[in-house]
Protein backbone atom coordinates (compact mmCIF):
# COMPACT_ATOMS: atom_id res chain seq x y z
CA UNK A 1 0.00 0.00 0.00
CA UNK A 2 1.28 3.66 -0.28
CA UNK A 3 0.15 6.94 0.41
CA UNK A 4 -0.91 9.23 -1.84
CA UNK A 5 0.20 12.62 -1.62
CA UNK A 6 -2.70 15.66 -1.82
CA UNK A 7 -1.36 19.03 -2.24
CA UNK A 8 -1.34 20.25 -5.47
CA UNK A 9 2.10 22.09 -5.58
CA UNK A 10 3.41 18.68 -5.85
CA UNK A 11 1.20 16.79 -7.74
CA UNK A 12 1.59 19.21 -10.54
CA UNK A 13 5.69 18.08 -10.71
CA UNK A 14 5.34 14.46 -10.59
CA UNK A 15 5.16 13.99 -6.80
CA UNK A 16 2.35 11.50 -6.19
CA UNK A 17 2.70 9.34 -3.41
CA UNK A 18 4.82 9.22 0.20
CA UNK A 19 7.43 6.09 0.94
CA UNK A 20 5.91 6.08 4.50
CA UNK A 21 2.43 5.29 5.50
CA UNK A 22 2.49 6.49 9.45
CA UNK A 23 0.27 9.63 9.81
CA UNK A 24 2.26 13.21 9.22
CA UNK A 25 2.93 15.83 11.82
CA UNK A 26 1.59 18.71 10.41
CA UNK A 27 3.35 21.68 11.07
CA UNK A 28 5.13 24.78 9.40
CA UNK A 29 8.43 24.58 7.37
CA UNK A 30 10.37 27.32 7.22
CA UNK A 31 8.43 29.77 9.36
CA UNK A 32 11.12 32.05 9.47
CA UNK A 33 14.55 31.78 7.32
CA UNK A 34 16.24 30.42 10.56
CA UNK A 35 14.31 27.37 11.17
CA UNK A 36 15.83 26.25 7.63
CA UNK A 37 20.19 25.94 8.12
CA UNK A 38 22.23 24.36 4.98
CA UNK A 39 25.89 24.36 5.08
CA UNK A 40 27.40 22.78 2.64
CA UNK A 41 29.79 19.92 2.24
CA UNK A 42 32.76 19.84 -0.48
CA UNK A 43 35.97 17.76 -0.58
CA UNK A 44 38.56 20.69 -0.49
CA UNK A 45 40.97 21.35 1.59
CA UNK A 46 42.88 25.18 0.94
CA UNK A 47 45.91 26.54 0.71
CA UNK A 48 47.98 29.59 1.08
CA UNK A 49 48.38 30.40 -2.54
CA UNK A 50 46.90 30.30 -5.75
CA UNK A 51 44.97 32.92 -8.30
CA UNK A 52 41.68 32.37 -6.62
CA UNK A 53 40.80 33.91 -3.06
CA UNK A 54 38.74 30.96 -1.40
CA UNK A 55 36.00 32.92 1.02
CA UNK A 56 33.44 31.41 3.35
CA UNK A 57 30.00 32.31 2.51
CA UNK A 58 26.94 32.80 5.01
CA UNK A 59 23.53 34.33 3.45
CA UNK A 60 20.39 34.75 5.29
CA UNK A 61 17.30 34.85 2.44
CA UNK A 62 19.24 35.44 -0.40
CA UNK A 63 19.29 33.24 -3.10
CA UNK A 64 22.87 32.28 -4.96
CA UNK A 65 22.72 33.47 -8.02
CA UNK A 66 21.83 37.23 -6.76
CA UNK A 67 24.25 37.44 -4.36
CA UNK A 68 26.72 36.47 -6.63
CA UNK A 69 26.04 38.95 -9.03
CA UNK A 70 25.56 41.48 -5.81
CA UNK A 71 28.87 40.79 -4.82
CA UNK A 72 30.19 40.99 -8.28
CA UNK A 73 28.71 44.51 -8.09
CA UNK A 74 30.54 45.93 -4.81
CA UNK A 75 33.98 44.30 -5.80
CA UNK A 76 33.50 46.14 -9.24
CA UNK A 77 34.23 43.04 -10.97
CA UNK A 78 32.61 40.36 -14.12
CA UNK A 79 29.93 38.20 -12.39
CA UNK A 80 32.39 35.51 -14.46
CA UNK A 81 34.74 35.78 -12.06
CA UNK A 82 32.85 34.39 -8.71
CA UNK A 83 32.47 30.44 -8.48
CA UNK A 84 30.49 27.86 -6.34
CA UNK A 85 29.62 24.56 -6.06
CA UNK A 86 25.72 24.46 -5.56
CA UNK A 87 22.83 27.23 -5.39
CA UNK A 88 21.46 27.56 -1.96
CA UNK A 89 17.87 27.86 -0.41
CA UNK A 90 17.15 31.42 -0.94
CA UNK A 91 14.31 31.54 2.38
CA UNK A 92 17.17 29.91 4.95
CA UNK A 93 20.51 30.47 6.52
CA UNK A 94 23.11 29.11 4.56
CA UNK A 95 26.61 28.37 4.37
CA UNK A 96 29.14 27.35 1.00
CA UNK A 97 32.17 28.35 0.18
CA UNK A 98 32.81 30.45 -3.20
CA UNK A 99 35.88 31.30 -5.49
CA UNK A 100 36.65 34.60 -6.51
CA UNK A 101 39.16 35.16 -9.66
CA UNK A 102 42.17 37.50 -8.94
CA UNK A 103 40.83 39.03 -5.36
CA UNK A 104 42.92 40.40 -2.65
CA UNK A 105 41.70 39.60 1.06
CA UNK A 106 41.05 43.12 2.13
CA UNK A 107 39.44 43.63 -1.00
CA UNK A 108 36.13 41.52 0.62
CA UNK A 109 36.24 44.86 2.71
CA UNK A 110 34.45 46.57 0.00
CA UNK A 111 31.32 43.94 0.44
CA UNK A 112 29.03 44.97 3.01
CA UNK A 113 25.60 43.75 2.40
CA UNK A 114 22.43 42.94 4.74
CA UNK A 115 22.16 39.55 6.26
CA UNK A 116 25.75 38.22 4.14
CA UNK A 117 29.26 37.29 5.40
CA UNK A 118 32.35 36.61 3.78
CA UNK A 119 34.76 34.91 5.63
CA UNK A 120 38.49 34.35 3.36
CA UNK A 121 39.81 30.98 4.32
CA UNK A 122 42.11 30.32 1.61
CA UNK A 123 43.60 30.35 -2.01
CA UNK A 124 43.42 28.13 -4.54
CA UNK A 125 44.44 27.87 -8.20
CA UNK A 126 41.54 25.77 -8.74
CA UNK A 127 37.85 27.84 -8.55
CA UNK A 128 34.94 26.61 -6.73
CA UNK A 129 32.51 24.72 -9.08
CA UNK A 130 29.94 21.57 -9.54
CA UNK A 131 32.15 18.87 -9.20
CA UNK A 132 33.63 19.96 -5.39
CA UNK A 133 29.93 19.56 -4.03
CA UNK A 134 30.20 16.70 -1.60
CA UNK A 135 26.68 17.17 0.02
CA UNK A 136 24.57 19.15 2.72
CA UNK A 137 24.38 19.50 6.03
CA UNK A 138 20.70 20.67 7.13
CA UNK A 139 19.09 21.64 10.94
CA UNK A 140 15.46 22.11 10.36
CA UNK A 141 13.06 23.34 12.51
CA UNK A 142 9.18 22.41 12.21
CA UNK A 143 7.10 24.54 14.06
CA UNK A 144 3.44 24.82 15.05
CA UNK A 145 2.96 21.32 15.25
CA UNK A 146 -0.31 20.16 17.24
CA UNK A 147 -0.93 17.23 19.82
CA UNK A 148 0.40 15.21 22.31
CA UNK A 149 4.31 15.45 22.66
CA UNK A 150 4.81 11.47 23.32
CA UNK A 151 2.32 10.87 20.08
CA UNK A 152 4.62 13.29 18.23
CA UNK A 153 7.29 11.57 19.15
CA UNK A 154 5.69 8.25 18.36
CA UNK A 155 4.71 9.22 14.94
CA UNK A 156 8.35 10.18 14.09
CA UNK A 157 10.11 7.24 15.31
CA UNK A 158 7.41 5.44 13.12
CA UNK A 159 8.35 7.27 10.03
CA UNK A 160 12.08 7.05 11.01
CA UNK A 161 11.77 3.36 11.10
CA UNK A 162 9.70 3.07 7.75
CA UNK A 163 12.59 5.22 6.16
CA UNK A 164 15.11 2.81 7.83
CA UNK A 165 13.46 -0.33 6.40
CA UNK A 166 13.10 0.87 3.14
CA UNK A 167 16.68 2.06 2.41
CA UNK A 168 15.89 5.72 2.54
CA UNK A 169 13.25 8.70 0.66
CA UNK A 170 12.19 8.36 -3.25
CA UNK A 171 15.22 10.56 -4.63
CA UNK A 172 12.27 12.81 -5.95
CA UNK A 173 13.03 15.90 -7.24
CA UNK A 174 11.91 19.03 -5.35
CA UNK A 175 9.79 21.86 -6.49
CA UNK A 176 12.90 24.07 -6.38
CA UNK A 177 14.03 22.38 -9.45
CA UNK A 178 11.17 23.63 -11.00
CA UNK A 179 10.16 27.19 -9.74
CA UNK A 180 9.09 27.31 -5.93
CA UNK A 181 6.43 30.05 -6.38
CA UNK A 182 6.04 29.52 -9.73
CA UNK A 183 6.30 26.16 -11.46
CA UNK A 184 6.59 26.36 -15.25
CA UNK A 185 10.47 25.25 -16.03
CA UNK A 186 9.38 21.77 -17.35
CA UNK A 187 6.37 22.88 -18.86
CA UNK A 188 8.54 25.10 -20.79
CA UNK A 189 11.52 22.39 -21.39
CA UNK A 190 8.14 20.46 -22.87
CA UNK A 191 7.60 22.49 -25.56
CA UNK A 192 11.34 22.88 -26.53
CA UNK A 193 11.58 19.63 -27.00
CA UNK A 194 8.59 19.75 -29.13
CA UNK A 195 9.85 22.64 -31.14
CA UNK A 196 7.65 24.82 -30.25
CA UNK A 197 9.17 28.21 -29.61
CA UNK A 198 6.76 29.98 -29.63
CA UNK A 199 5.15 28.61 -26.90
CA UNK A 200 8.16 27.97 -24.71
CA UNK A 201 8.12 31.86 -25.10
CA UNK A 202 4.90 32.52 -24.43
CA UNK A 203 4.60 29.83 -21.58
CA UNK A 204 7.59 31.61 -20.07
CA UNK A 205 5.71 34.88 -20.07
CA UNK A 206 2.03 34.21 -19.53
CA UNK A 207 1.60 31.46 -17.90
CA UNK A 208 -0.55 32.09 -14.42
CA UNK A 209 -0.01 30.19 -11.13
CA UNK A 210 -2.16 30.79 -7.85
CA UNK A 211 0.95 31.79 -5.84
CA UNK A 212 1.80 34.64 -7.48
CA UNK A 213 1.42 38.27 -6.96
CA UNK A 214 -1.62 40.37 -8.47
CA UNK A 215 1.01 42.28 -10.46
CA UNK A 216 2.23 39.84 -12.14
CA UNK A 217 -1.00 38.01 -12.63
CA UNK A 218 -2.00 41.01 -14.36
CA UNK A 219 0.55 41.40 -16.88
CA UNK A 220 0.23 37.83 -17.29
CA UNK A 221 -3.08 38.11 -18.08
CA UNK A 222 -2.29 41.23 -20.87
CA UNK A 223 0.11 38.47 -22.44
CA UNK A 224 -2.31 36.06 -23.28
CA UNK A 225 -4.63 38.45 -24.89
CA UNK A 226 -2.03 39.59 -27.52
CA UNK A 227 -1.51 43.09 -25.86
CA UNK A 228 2.57 42.54 -25.47
CA UNK A 229 3.01 46.26 -24.94
CA UNK A 230 0.47 46.49 -21.83
CA UNK A 231 2.06 43.54 -20.65
CA UNK A 232 5.26 45.17 -20.54
CA UNK A 233 4.53 48.48 -18.87
CA UNK A 234 2.45 45.98 -16.34
CA UNK A 235 5.28 42.94 -15.66
CA UNK A 236 7.17 43.75 -12.32
CA UNK A 237 10.30 45.51 -12.63
CA UNK A 238 11.53 42.50 -10.32
CA UNK A 239 10.78 39.82 -13.61
CA UNK A 240 13.82 41.09 -15.15
CA UNK A 241 13.60 38.21 -17.82
CA UNK A 242 10.11 37.78 -18.60
CA UNK A 243 10.28 42.03 -19.14
CA UNK A 244 13.50 41.45 -21.42
CA UNK A 245 12.09 38.76 -23.28
CA UNK A 246 8.45 41.32 -23.78
CA UNK A 247 11.41 43.97 -25.21
CA UNK A 248 12.70 41.82 -28.23
CA UNK A 249 8.50 40.79 -28.82
CA UNK A 250 7.58 44.45 -28.68
CA UNK A 251 10.19 45.61 -30.99
CA UNK A 252 8.44 43.96 -34.29
CA UNK A 253 4.80 44.19 -35.21
CA UNK A 254 2.24 41.32 -34.61
CA UNK A 255 2.00 40.82 -38.46
CA UNK A 256 6.21 40.52 -38.43
CA UNK A 257 6.34 38.41 -35.45
CA UNK A 258 7.60 34.96 -36.45
CA UNK A 259 9.83 31.99 -35.27
CA UNK A 260 12.96 34.33 -35.57
CA UNK A 261 11.74 36.57 -33.10
CA UNK A 262 10.72 33.97 -30.62
CA UNK A 263 14.32 32.52 -30.88
CA UNK A 264 15.46 36.16 -30.36
CA UNK A 265 13.74 36.65 -27.20
CA UNK A 266 14.42 33.15 -25.80
CA UNK A 267 18.17 33.97 -26.42
CA UNK A 268 18.21 36.79 -24.26
CA UNK A 269 17.77 34.40 -21.36
CA UNK A 270 20.68 33.21 -19.59
CA UNK A 271 22.83 30.13 -21.49
CA UNK A 272 22.24 28.10 -17.61
CA UNK A 273 18.52 29.23 -17.49
CA UNK A 274 17.92 27.74 -21.20
CA UNK A 275 19.63 24.47 -20.25
CA UNK A 276 17.17 24.10 -17.07
CA UNK A 277 14.49 24.03 -18.59
CA UNK A 278 14.86 20.74 -20.84
CA UNK A 279 16.53 19.78 -17.34
CA UNK A 280 13.56 20.33 -15.59
CA UNK A 281 11.06 17.93 -17.96
CA UNK A 282 14.15 15.86 -17.58
CA UNK A 283 13.73 16.14 -13.52
CA UNK A 284 9.56 16.01 -13.99
CA UNK A 285 9.42 12.86 -16.44
CA UNK A 286 11.79 11.16 -13.31
CA UNK A 287 9.83 12.07 -10.62
CA UNK A 288 6.74 10.52 -12.72
CA UNK A 289 8.73 6.99 -13.23
CA UNK A 290 9.23 7.27 -9.31
CA UNK A 291 5.90 7.60 -8.78
CA UNK A 292 4.27 5.08 -11.12
CA UNK A 293 7.17 2.41 -9.57
CA UNK A 294 5.87 3.02 -6.33
CA UNK A 295 2.10 2.39 -7.45
CA UNK A 296 2.56 0.21 -8.87
CA UNK A 297 4.77 -1.93 -5.79
CA UNK A 298 8.58 -2.30 -7.68
CA UNK A 299 11.08 -2.19 -5.32
CA UNK A 300 13.66 0.81 -4.39
CA UNK A 301 16.03 -0.79 -2.52
CA UNK A 302 16.44 -4.06 -4.39
CA UNK A 303 16.48 -4.63 -8.08
CA UNK A 304 14.21 -6.35 -10.52
CA UNK A 305 15.10 -7.85 -13.97
CA UNK A 306 15.23 -4.97 -16.20
CA UNK A 307 16.77 -2.34 -13.95
CA UNK A 308 19.92 -0.94 -14.05
CA UNK A 309 21.93 0.05 -11.16
CA UNK A 310 24.91 2.70 -10.74
CA UNK A 311 27.61 2.08 -8.55
CA UNK A 312 29.42 4.60 -5.97
CA UNK A 313 32.28 6.78 -6.61
CA UNK A 314 35.37 6.69 -4.44
CA UNK A 315 33.77 9.23 -1.96
CA UNK A 316 30.59 6.96 -1.60
CA UNK A 317 28.38 9.04 -3.74
CA UNK A 318 26.71 7.35 -6.85
CA UNK A 319 28.21 7.62 -10.02
CA UNK A 320 25.39 7.78 -12.82
CA UNK A 321 28.16 7.09 -15.22
CA UNK A 322 29.13 3.59 -13.92
CA UNK A 323 25.96 1.86 -14.32
CA UNK A 324 25.48 -1.88 -15.45
CA UNK A 325 21.87 -3.82 -16.66
CA UNK A 326 20.57 -6.32 -14.36
CA UNK A 327 20.23 -9.69 -15.70
CA UNK A 328 19.40 -13.06 -14.60
CA UNK A 329 23.22 -13.87 -13.80
CA UNK A 330 23.89 -10.50 -11.86
CA UNK A 331 20.63 -10.49 -10.42
CA UNK A 332 21.71 -11.86 -6.79
CA UNK A 333 25.42 -10.43 -6.62
CA UNK A 334 23.74 -6.89 -7.36
CA UNK A 335 21.05 -7.08 -4.78
CA UNK A 336 23.86 -7.74 -2.49
CA UNK A 337 25.92 -4.87 -3.29
CA UNK A 338 22.72 -3.17 -3.09
CA UNK A 339 21.96 -4.29 0.60
CA UNK A 340 25.32 -3.44 1.33
CA UNK A 341 25.31 0.60 0.05
CA UNK A 342 27.52 -0.40 -2.74
CA UNK A 343 25.31 -0.21 -5.46
CA UNK A 344 21.73 1.47 -6.38
CA UNK A 345 18.90 1.16 -8.26
CA UNK A 346 18.11 3.77 -10.72
CA UNK A 347 15.40 5.27 -13.01
CA UNK A 348 16.29 7.37 -16.28
CA UNK A 349 16.60 11.38 -17.02
CA UNK A 350 15.69 10.23 -20.47
CA UNK A 351 17.66 12.00 -23.54
CA UNK A 352 18.20 10.68 -26.57
CA UNK A 353 20.53 8.23 -26.05
CA UNK A 354 17.67 6.32 -23.32
CA UNK A 355 17.04 3.23 -24.24
CA UNK A 356 13.94 1.00 -22.08
CA UNK A 357 14.27 -3.03 -20.93
CA UNK A 358 11.75 -5.22 -22.63
CA UNK A 359 10.23 -6.07 -19.40
CA UNK A 360 8.05 -4.88 -16.11
CA UNK A 361 10.33 -1.62 -15.63
CA UNK A 362 11.20 -0.38 -19.56
CA UNK A 363 7.02 -0.92 -20.07
CA UNK A 364 6.94 1.19 -16.85
CA UNK A 365 9.12 3.83 -17.98
CA UNK A 366 7.58 3.72 -21.45
CA UNK A 367 3.82 4.04 -20.28
CA UNK A 368 5.08 7.45 -18.45
CA UNK A 369 6.72 8.84 -22.05
CA UNK A 370 3.63 7.57 -24.21
CA UNK A 371 1.34 9.29 -21.55
CA UNK A 372 3.49 12.59 -21.99
CA UNK A 373 3.42 11.77 -25.79
CA UNK A 374 6.96 12.28 -26.28
CA UNK A 375 9.65 10.38 -27.30
CA UNK A 376 13.67 9.87 -26.23
CA UNK A 377 14.70 11.08 -29.70
CA UNK A 378 12.88 14.90 -29.15
CA UNK A 379 15.55 15.09 -26.60
CA UNK A 380 18.16 16.52 -29.81
CA UNK A 381 17.06 19.42 -30.13
CA UNK A 382 17.23 20.49 -34.31
CA UNK A 383 16.46 24.14 -33.65
CA UNK A 384 18.34 24.02 -30.16
CA UNK A 385 21.28 22.18 -30.60
CA UNK A 386 23.01 23.22 -27.63
CA UNK A 387 20.35 22.57 -25.64
CA UNK A 388 19.99 18.81 -26.44
CA UNK A 389 20.35 16.06 -23.72
CA UNK A 390 21.76 12.24 -23.89
CA UNK A 391 20.25 11.30 -20.79
CA UNK A 392 21.81 9.69 -17.73
CA UNK A 393 20.48 7.82 -14.93
CA UNK A 394 19.49 9.07 -11.11
CA UNK A 395 19.16 6.65 -7.92
CA UNK A 396 15.96 5.87 -7.00
CA UNK A 397 16.76 6.26 -3.34
CA UNK A 398 18.45 8.67 -1.02
CA UNK A 399 19.60 6.99 1.97
CA UNK A 400 19.30 9.60 4.93
CA UNK A 401 20.74 9.18 8.66
CA UNK A 402 18.62 11.03 10.81
CA UNK A 403 19.82 12.22 14.11
CA UNK A 404 17.77 11.87 17.31
CA UNK A 405 14.40 14.17 16.92
CA UNK A 406 14.09 16.68 19.36
CA UNK A 407 10.47 17.80 19.94
CA UNK A 408 10.07 20.94 22.15
CA UNK A 409 7.51 23.84 22.94
CA UNK A 410 7.93 26.03 19.58
CA UNK A 411 9.61 29.04 20.77
CA UNK A 412 6.93 31.43 17.99
CA UNK A 413 3.86 29.41 19.62
CA UNK A 414 4.12 28.77 23.27
CA UNK A 415 0.97 26.42 23.07
CA UNK A 416 2.47 24.06 19.65
CA UNK A 417 5.40 22.20 19.40
CA UNK A 418 8.45 22.36 17.10
CA UNK A 419 10.60 19.32 15.96
CA UNK A 420 13.83 19.88 15.42
CA UNK A 421 15.46 17.08 12.58
CA UNK A 422 19.61 17.40 11.40
CA UNK A 423 20.18 15.01 8.49
CA UNK A 424 22.84 14.89 5.40
CA UNK A 425 22.17 14.38 1.98
CA UNK A 426 24.40 13.79 -1.00
CA UNK A 427 24.70 16.47 -3.84
CA UNK A 428 21.60 16.42 -6.24
CA UNK A 429 18.79 15.22 -3.68
CA UNK A 430 16.37 17.82 -1.67
CA UNK A 431 16.08 18.54 1.76
CA UNK A 432 11.73 18.62 1.10
CA UNK A 433 11.15 15.08 0.14
CA UNK A 434 12.64 14.15 3.40
CA UNK A 435 10.51 16.66 5.04
CA UNK A 436 7.65 15.81 2.81
CA UNK A 437 7.39 12.31 4.66
CA UNK A 438 7.12 13.96 8.36
CA UNK A 439 4.35 16.58 7.60
CA UNK A 440 2.28 15.29 5.45
CA UNK A 441 0.09 18.48 3.91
Amino acid sequence: MVLEASPEAERRIGIRYYATTTAGIGGTIKAQPADFVVREVTNRTEGTEGKYLIAELTKTNWDTHTIAREIARRLRVSRNRIGFAGTKDKFAVTTQKISLWDTAEPELERVRITDVSLRPIGRSNRPISLGDLYGNEFIIVIRNVQGDPAAIQAKIDAITTELKVGGGVPNYFGVQRFGTTRPITHRVGKQLISNDLKGAVMSYIGEIFPEEGAEAKTARALCNQGELKACLKQMPVSLSYERAMLNELVKSTAGARGEAQFRTAFSVLPKNLQKLFVHAYQAYLFNLMVSLRLERGLPFNEAVLGDVVCYHDERGIPDPERVEKVTVEKLDGINRLIRHGRAFVTAPLVGSATEFDAGAVGELERAVLSNEQVAPEQFELEALPELSSKGSRRPLLVPVALSVPEVSVDELNPDRWQVRLEFFLPRGSYATVVLREFVKH
